[in-house]
């Protein structure tokens, strides 16, 4: 087989990032985090990343980690609050002007990510006109409707969790996993699927939910199911 993208070494997979790469996470809540990746990266030593991730303080991900560690200049996420009374560590590196956050509504993350593999630059949404999130952009009526233009997000580097990928780098999903993975695989230069099991052989097309076009290296780290 000529194509096969499945690599041993999760910091192998990492090598080649960069200070200053704009990196995609995946995942929602507690779950669909590609979390043995992200320590790779972080033993990596990398310095001023940006973090495009849905949440920048859940306590269940290693996002937290990269943060705490000095590593993360920037943070894009739609929720930037932890749970409970204490700060996390991100909310205490905010408070202290340490690092830079772009607070979204998750429906314009989403599309921004998604116009950013598409190849649309930016885009029109009456999606948070009128307040602190609108400040500064542009605005235009549309149907009688104001509406704010948004850019679109790319990146240098997507982690994505999935179940199962083939040599060639199809990728199937479960669950939460699937949440905005393959839209942060389109919209990155590179892309690293962490995955349970890496299959011998190609899987049926019908299975396939991340083509393998959107994938560059595959990183089987076992687990359950």
């Amino acid at each position: 087989m000529a194509i096969d993208k499945r690599m041993v070494s999760p910091s192998d997979a990492v090598a080649d990032v960069k200070d200053g790469a704009v990196v995609m996470v995946s995942g929602f809540g507690g779950a669909g985090f590609p979390n043995i990746m992200l320590d790779a990266l972080r033993e990596q030593g990398l310095r001023d990343l940006t973090l495009v991730v849905n949440s920048a303080t859940h306590v269940y991900s290693l996002t937290h980690t990269l943060i705490e560690a000095g590593q993360v200049a920037k943070v894009i996420c739609t929720a930037a609050r932890g749970r409970g009374e204490g700060l996390s560590p991100f909310e205490k590196l905010w408070r202290d002007g340490r690092i830079e956050l772009e607070c979204i509504p998750q429906g314009n993350f989403s599309e921004r990510i998604r116009a950013g593999g598409a190849g649309i630059p930016a885009f029109y949404t009456p999606v948070g006109h009128g307040t602190d999130l609108a400040v500064g952009k542009e605005v235009r009526e549309f149907g009688g409707r104001l509406c704010v233009l948004e850019t679109a997000i790319t990146g240098d580097l997507a982690l994505v969790r999935g179940d199962r990928a083939d040599p060639f780098g199809n990728v199937t999903f479960l669950y939460a996993q699937m949440n905005f993975g393959p839209a942060m695989a389109s919209a990155c230069s590179t892309t690293v699927a962490e995955v349970r099991e890496a299959l011998e052989e190609p899987m049926s097309h019908n299975e396939v939910q991340l083509p393998s076009v959107y994938v560059d290296r595959v990183v089987a780290v076992g687990g359950e199911p």
